[in-house]
């Protein structure tokens, strides 16, 4: 066992490094061929939050264990927004005033319903799969559609060009893509197989390891650039990327196990998970969206989504 765990620990680190890495030179690529740095950091920035979930979703569902695939959808975003969203607003409340985001949270709750819409009849389909990656594909040119009508002024094109890397040669950037595209897959790999060789020596379910263990570690990273962020000021990207990340899991994310392993899902997904997980992005949205001027999610609305997160943990270990 502790062999395993070591695995998972090793494994997570490589996944998270491998991931920054890959959209690192992904950026810095796109940056020297003249792509603008608010379209970098709609698209790829945004899709590379979700690199580490993608990958181990494909890996876990190639394994047939589906439902560690959709726990890890649906637990990611859970984690995102209830403890990762949660922490950074009791480091720093966040000042919402992005139109951006504002157009990005509708979005966010239509997807959250079209996903529970396929979920609920208790299976996912291969066309359903097929539908949610099909509308992935359609967000990332939407995004990019989007970051060339965004405002001058909008606080995120700042915030965004910021984090954007500087001086990186297109040959290092293109070394550090292939390091990403074959690291990320090999410890996606490890790491699903010890987290559910653990799951099964303590008796739980692939469902509730990819909503704990697996969710968790894939959320760590967006933890560390939220609070990052905040610290910098930068409020608009760091709630920018757990949107992003979040609509991503939703489409890319749950739809691999609907693509590569559909079949039935664990009834918890559809009487408990799911609902968890609405309820929290509406309550993000209540949080954060005024349709004139700007919002802040205070510290106490933080604490309360950090409660949300202890109690959904005893609620799935109770």
């Amino acid at each position: 066992m502790l062999v395993q765990v070591l695995i998972f620990i090793v494994g997570l680190a490589v996944l998270s490094w491998s991931a920054d890495r890959f959209v690192y030179g992904a950026s810095a690529l796109a940056k020297n061929i003249g792509i603008s740095p608010m379209m970098i950091g709609l698209t790829i920035v945004a899709m590379g939050s979700s690199a580490p979930e993608i990958v181990v979703s494909a890996i876990a569902s190639a394994n047939g264990n589906m439902n560690t695939a959709v726990g890890n959808a649906l637990g990611s975003n859970i984690t995102n927004i209830a403890l990762v969203l949660g922490i950074t607003a009791l480091v720093k409340p966040l000042c919402v005033s992005s139109t951006t985001l504002k157009r990005e949270l509708p979005v966010l709750i239509v997807i959250s319903l079209i996903a529970i819409a396929f979920m609920y009849d208790g299976r996912l389909a291969h066309f359903e799969g097929m539908i949610l990656l099909g509308l992935f594909v359609f967000m990332l040119a939407a995004m990019a559609w989007l970051s060339l009508q965004v405002d001058k002024e909008d606080p995120l094109m700042a915030e965004t060009a910021d984090e954007i890397p500087k001086d990186v040669s297109t040959g290092w950037a293109v070394i550090w893509i292939g390091i990403g595209l074959v690291l990320l897959p090999l410890s996606a790999h490890f790491l699903v197989d010890s987290a559910v060789y653990i799951a099964r020596f303590f008796g739980v379910s692939d469902l509730v390891i990819g909503l704990t263990i697996i969710a968790l570690g894939t959320s760590l990273p967006e933890l560390a650039a939220s609070i990052a962020g905040v610290m910098k000021g930068e409020d608009d990207l760091a709630l920018g990327n757990i949107i992003g990340s979040n609509i991503f899991n939703l489409l890319a994310v749950l739809g691999m196990p609907g693509l590569i392993a559909p079949g039935l899902l664990d009834p918890d997904v559809y009487n408990r998970d799911m609902w968890v997980m609405l309820g929290l992005t509406l309550l993000l949205f209540l949080f954060s969206f005024n349709l004139k001027g700007n919002r802040q999610i205070t510290r106490l609305e933080g604490s309360l989504f950090v409660f949300c997160f202890i109690g959904y943990q005893f609620w799935l270990f109770g």
